[in-house]
């Protein structure tokens, strides 16, 4: 074989060597995005703002169906969408409108809320309220997708955001650093038990994001500056990178990583 190959020209030789390489790795050779995802159906929580609604952007443009799953009808349904008014905080309720969805092919669990506050100045509202939609709706949520999946055969993708400050602590954020916490380790008990249905969980762990919040949440030097000297590429992540990582994830572009963390952080953890 290698002496057939040297006697090819060298762009030949080349390609044949990607196309081994790629059927070696994924046992065969990955589609184009746009092929994966045309057609298929996804969910994503919290898609009506900052890294949702980019996220679910970029799953329209590849030509997928999304179904937008959010706390409060906006009135507006974008064509190859349904929105879907759900309570993530509601136990019983999250997970009778997932599985009445029916089988999807990927799950991007990204609702998430924030109370900045001291330590000393955590109540019980903002413990319950953080745990409740960044930890616990991502159980339940996943319970159900993951249940139809099963019952469908199909191997999909369940990526769950978390953070980079789930394994670094910063000032003021108490509940959300717990909450992302759960959030590494619930990830990778999913990944432990539902590998064998061939559906895959992971992370993606963002530094700061500048969304329309974050812009403003991080605004002042004195706070964001801490962080920002940690981060080697010094900048904060945009939305778009952030849908990059997702959409790897989710496609057969990853189809053997399970139970980790895709780090986009500029280098802020390697610090």
């Amino acid at each position: 074989m290698i002496r057939s190959l040297s006697k090819l020209p060298q762009r030949v030789t080349g390609q044949i060597a990607v196309d081994i390489l790629s059927r070696n790795m994924c046992g065969q050779k990955p589609q184009s995005f746009e092929e994966y995802f045309g057609g298929k159906k996804f969910i994503v929580t919290g898609s009506c703002t900052g890294m949702g609604e980019k996220i679910t952007s970029r799953l329209l443009d590849l030509g997928a169906f999304v179904y937008t799953v959010v706390e409060k009808d906006k009135g507006v349904n974008l064509p190859n969408t349904k929105q879907v008014v759900c309570d993530l905080s509601d136990w019983e309720d999250t997970y009778k409108k997932m599985l009445e969805l029916g089988p999807v092919h990927g799950l991007v669990n990204n609702a998430g809320v924030a109370f900045i506050e001291s330590f000393f100045d955590v109540t019980k509202e903002s413990w319950n309220k953080t745990l409740n939609v960044n930890a616990r709706a991502l159980v339940r949520t996943s319970q159900a997708v993951a249940k139809n999946m099963i019952d469908a055969g199909i191997k999909g993708s369940i990526v769950n955001i978390s953070s980079t400050i789930s394994t670094r602590a910063i000032p003021e954020h108490t509940t959300y650093c717990a909450s992302k916490g759960a959030v590494n380790q619930i990830t990778r008990c999913m990944a432990i038990e539902l590998g064998k249905y061939g559906i895959r969980t992971n992370n993606v762990n963002p530094t700061v994001v500048l969304t329309r919040m974050g812009k403003i949440a991080w605004s002042d030097p004195k706070k964001s500056g801490p962080i920002m000297q940690r981060i080697q590429l010094g900048k904060f992540a945009e939305t778009d990178d952030i849908a990059n990582a997702v959409i790897y994830m989710l496609s057969d572009y990853s189809t053997m990583v399970n139970g980790t963390a895709l780090v986009v952080d500029g280098g802020f953890l390697a610090g």
